[in-house]
């Protein structure tokens, strides 16, 4: 076939037609070092895939600097930017594709719409901060944030080409006497001295972004990079245009020294308490040209068409909060019509934060909804009750004191939940605290456990079982637990496991052993469980890792219902009717690339490979679906009676619960307290709560809980200590 050619005459005239094996279908743009191409995957997901010009791919020295582009992409690769799908730094043109991302990139936007609105760079500053909080995480410094290195995609903004960037254990080091970075956006120490740059010039770099997205121009605007390189290190930022209520965490930003910035977490703790909510979804201009949308990594622009978002966010205890709308029609490029009180600024000290300065104006309206029943079986993880006539979202904080997210379950019509120093039962109509206990302050290893009249629990570490009354709170039994004890519940009853492989089954009503018994074959079982199926499953893979033994164990009685050596490491994840689904991971890389159905009535197998491999995901089953949450934000579903990946997005959640369908939407919940829909038919996000992080922002919760579906409703808590009810039918409502 003859090559496709470019317009215009040198050494990129013709164009490669394969990168790898991913055919190049269009060129979306050209950067300084690489062309980026529009291709597809053979399963048909869109890909951007940057080719290394021809002239750079005979350096050695940039074929260096390539790797460690190709490795720093990786590292976050993710919610807040474009993920890595494959690369071949050591080909004759090295290449890296990633996933295609719709959108403009910022600089496209100011160019053709102007400036953007205080809600809109709100939402900005918001996303912007918490990708570089995720990018700076993983011990990677960007040093090239500039708009159009920030694609605005319709769930949050992406950083993409980490051409430069610099992870902290890189043996590439910046050359004496050479400046890499674009001089408008690099903050003081890039030019005084270039070798000790950390995460404080990224925070530089978000100011300078901040401000070319408010006025069209940069803090510092001159058409010599030296005029500009000389203002960055000696003059104060212009300001002029950029709107006043976050003026002064932008000032902060271009502090000249790193250790007078803020840090990504402190930005975004600052927006959460001084606004009434942030939206980091959705924020995409109206006003686009049509066309193939693009991505770049260079200087190329990017578009899609699309529509203005609501901003629409719930409130606690109300039915239906909705705040101002995003829009708003495209602001002065210079500033000039901008309202008098923005006037010009030059200022060399510190300006505090004003408390409420960046107040959102919401109107509360408080809306009844009524239950929606529905058909069929209730999903896994959930359970039925009898339906109220009417529900009106809600939100409590029935344990103010404790660290991390509340775990609940569903059980004999009420939530039963437990936060570290309290156990306790809330309604499911109103979130009405029926009960609560005090218990040891430690993290909790899941949710309450129901069996009868009996609530169990076990905290991280098991040191101790404890078990409280249904209806009363009050203490039934506790028993001690063996240092290293693992504790794990299959259907109502405890399972312990210990050194030597021993299991040990507890009566849930007493707290008395059952039996104990080693299970055979299995010196270190793990053990997994899933609701509406009665047998508990050890795992054991092979010392080579070719094989995982998994055996299915009666909790009731310890007998062994059946043993089956499967191919490959294996991870049980839940269960379809009689079959086991299990998720194969690669042993060299730790990442999932298949998923396994296993029916023992007839010992077989089916395997659907991932076109992509998922780094350590969350799964969930529903009916034929199995949907999976991967670190970074990939969301896939897929259909194990089809065979097939049936759609595959990547959602703003940098870490997410495991998702939970119920046939109509997923259901997760992100680190940050809010609680996501989408669509499960294309997995199209439908609705979502506001963050509600508290005062442990900086701090990582290590296990996500899951939301509970039941009857028509989703329950689901925050890292703030909050537990919240909203109806299933309606995210868009939340």
């Amino acid at each position: 076939m003859t090559p496709r050619r470019n317009t215009g005459a040198g050494a990129e005239a013709e164009l490669p037609e394969y990168a790898g094996h991913y055919r190049l279908q269009a060129r979306l743009g050209s950067g300084g070092m690489g062309v980026v191409h529009l291709a597809r995957s053979t399963s048909g997901m869109k890909l951007a895939v940057k080719v290394v010009h021809a002239e750079f791919a005979r350096d050695p020295e940039f074929r260096g600097r390539f790797r460690q582009e190709v490795a720093a992409a990786r590292k976050v690769s993710g919610a807040f930017t474009a993920p890595v799908v494959d690369a071949d730094p050591n080909a004759e043109r090295p290449w890296m594709a990633t996933l295609f991302i719709p959108g403009p990139t910022l600089s496209d936007e100011v160019k053709r719409n102007g400036a953007m609105a205080p809600a809109q760079l709100r939402r900005l500053m918001a996303g912007l901060a918490e990708a570089l909080r995720d990018i700076h995480r993983v011990g990677v410094v960007h040093r090239d944030l500039k708009p159009s290195n920030v694609l605005l995609a319709e769930d949050g903004p992406k950083v993409i080409d980490f051409g430069i960037s610099r992870p902290k254990d890189s043996e590439l080091r910046t050359e004496t006497g050479k400046l890499i970075g674009t001089p408008p956006f690099m903050a003081p120490e890039q030019f005084r001295r270039p070798r000790e740059v950390g995460p404080a010039a990224d925070l530089f770099a978000l100011g300078s972004v901040m401000v070319h997205a408010a006025t069209g121009r940069g803090p510092f605007d001159s058409d010599s990079p030296y005029v500009v390189a000389y203002q960055v290190v000696h003059d104060e930022p212009d300001l002029t245009g950029v709107p006043e209520d976050i003026a002064p965490l932008v000032l902060r930003c271009l502090a000249k020294e790193p250790e007078d910035r803020p840090t990504p977490d402190e930005l975004m703790r600052e927006l959460r308490t001084t606004a009434a909510s942030y939206d980091t979804q959705a924020f995409i201009p109206a006003q686009r040209s049509s066309g193939e949308p693009a991505q770049r990594s260079g200087n190329e622009p990017a578009q899609q068409s699309g529509n203005e978002p609501t901003g629409d966010e719930p409130a606690e205890r109300a039915g239906d909060e909705r705040a101002e709308p995003a829009g708003g029609g495209p602001a002065s490029e210079s500033g000039a019509e901008r309202p008098k009180s923005q006037v010009r600024r030059r200022v060399g000290r510190k300006v505090a934060i004003s408390a409420g300065a960046f107040g959102l104006v919401v109107a509360a309206a408080l809306a009844c909804v009524q239950l929606v029943g529905k058909d069929g079986p209730a999903p896994a993880g959930t359970a039925p009750h009898t339906k109220a006539a009417v529900f009106s979202s809600w939100a409590a904080r029935p344990a103010p004191t404790g660290a991390g997210m509340p775990q609940c379950s569903y059980g004999a019509g009420r939530l039963l939940c437990t936060r570290p120093g309290a156990v306790y039962a809330l309604s499911l109509s109103g979130g009405k605290l029926l009960w609560r206990h005090s218990v040891a302050a430690e993290p909790v290893s899941g949710p309450p456990v129901l069996s009868g009249s009996v609530v169990q629990l076990s905290t991280d570490g098991s040191t101790v079982l404890e078990a409280f009354d249904l209806y009363s709170g009050k203490e039934r039994w506790k028993r001690p637990l063996p240092d290293g004890t693992a504790v794990h519940y299959a259907g109502r009853t405890p399972l312990l496991t210990g050194a030597g492989g021993t299991i040990t089954a507890v009566d849930p009503g007493s707290g008395r052993t059952k039996w104990s018994r080693p299970l055979p074959g299995s010196a270190t079982p793990s053990l997994a469980s899933f609701p509406g199926d009665p047998l508990a499953y050890a795992t054991t893979a092979s010392r080579d890792g070719t094989r995982t033994l998994v055996t299915a164990v009666d909790p009731e009685s310890g007998a062994v219902r059946w043993t089956a050596s499967l191919k490959g490491v294996l991870k049980p994840v839940g269960n379809q009717g009689t079959s086991l689904v299990l998720l194969s991971v690669d042993r060299a890389t730790g990442e999932t690339d298949a998923v396994v159905r296993y029916t023992p009535a007839s010992k077989t197998s089916r395997r659907v490979v991932l076109p992509v491999p998922q780094l350590t995901p969350q799964a969930g089953t529903h009916g034929d679906m199995v949907y999976l949450l991967a670190t970074g934000g990939s969301l896939e579903a897929v259909d194990l009676n089809a065979g097939k990946l049936l759609w595959h997005i990547e959602t703003s959640v940098s870490r997410g619960s495991a998702p939970v369908g119920d046939g109509e939407h997923v259901y997760f919940t992100a680190a940050d307290g809010r609680l996501l829909a989408m669509d499960a038919r294309d997995g199209r996000l439908v609705g979502q709560t506001r963050p509600r992080l508290g005062t442990d922002a900086d701090k990582v919760t290590a296990d996500l809980p899951a939301p509970v579906v039941v009857d028509g409703h989703v329950y689901a808590s925050a890292p703030d200590g909050t537990v919240f009810g909203v109806a299933a039918h309606d995210p868009a409502g939340w």
